[in-house]
């Protein structure tokens, strides 16, 4: 059975909002930027959502930071202001901000914990990152660290902290090491979610204001389901 809700201006899941930045916990099927989909995506939501609420007239200004894959969910931060959008943007490529990602996956990971490192590379044709172990030509190193913090019947609940910001990261170091996220047919698991999600949320983000410069902790609330409340549970 799908609970599948479609996010729009007037269900949108607003963790924090002042005047130069808005953040939001992403629905599973959100995509945060336009694509060859065609599918509207979260930024223009948002735009409207504000053109709405602060009875705007003309183009609404927003600015995309950063992205999550379309089947995850969680926290996503907005630009308001073009300032905090070049600050943002300077922060997260530098690596100033910390971001928390809790995973559900099949399979006990190797280790309780460990921090892993690979080289992925892209394949643009069918939009997936292979990791490897060793460098190969056009890879990227990608770095994480994840420990266990529940056991399911019959999965695992895994908290990660990204190092690096790469194409498909945790989808495809977890699947590496024989962990794949529940849902994910793209890296390994054999069944997808009725509602077309994975199990991978941006659980925890925190970042410095562009503005304020106060450090900011945003925590998104898991989806609604089964195996997600028996995970925080």
């Amino acid at each position: 059975m799908s609970n599948k809700i479609i996010s729009t201006k007037d269900n949108l899941q607003i963790l924090h909002e002042d005047n130069h930045i808005i953040v939001i916990n992403k629905r599973v099927g959100d995509i945060v930027q336009g694509d060859k989909t065609g599918d509207k995506p979260l930024s223009d939501i948002v735009k409207e959502y504000l053109k709405e609420k602060y009875n705007k007239p003309g183009e609404v200004f927003l600015g995309v930071i950063h992205r999550l894959d379309r089947p995850t969910t969680g926290v996503v931060v907005f630009a308001k202001t073009s300032k905090a959008l070049s600050r943002l943007n300077e922060s997260f490529k530098n690596r100033e901000t910390k971001k928390i990602y809790w995973a559900v996956v099949k399979n006990t990971p190797p280790k309780p914990n460990d921090t892993l490192v690979h080289f992925l590379k892209r394949n643009p044709k069918n939009n997936t990152s292979k990791a490897y172990l060793k460098e190969v030509p056009d890879s990227k190193r990608a770095s994480l660290e994840y420990r266990i913090f529940k056991k399911l019947d019959n999965y695992f609940g895994l908290e990660i902290q990204l190092h690096t910001g790469r194409h498909h990261q945790i989808r495809s170091q977890l699947n590496a090491i024989g962990c794949p996220i529940k849902g994910d047919l793209k890296y390994g698991f054999d069944r997808s979610n009725s509602d077309g999600g994975i199990h991978l949320h941006a659980r925890k983000l925190e970042i410095m204001h562009p503005v304020t410069k106060e450090n900011l902790v945003f925590v998104a609330s898991t989806p609604n389901d089964v195996i997600w409340n028996a995970i925080i549970q």
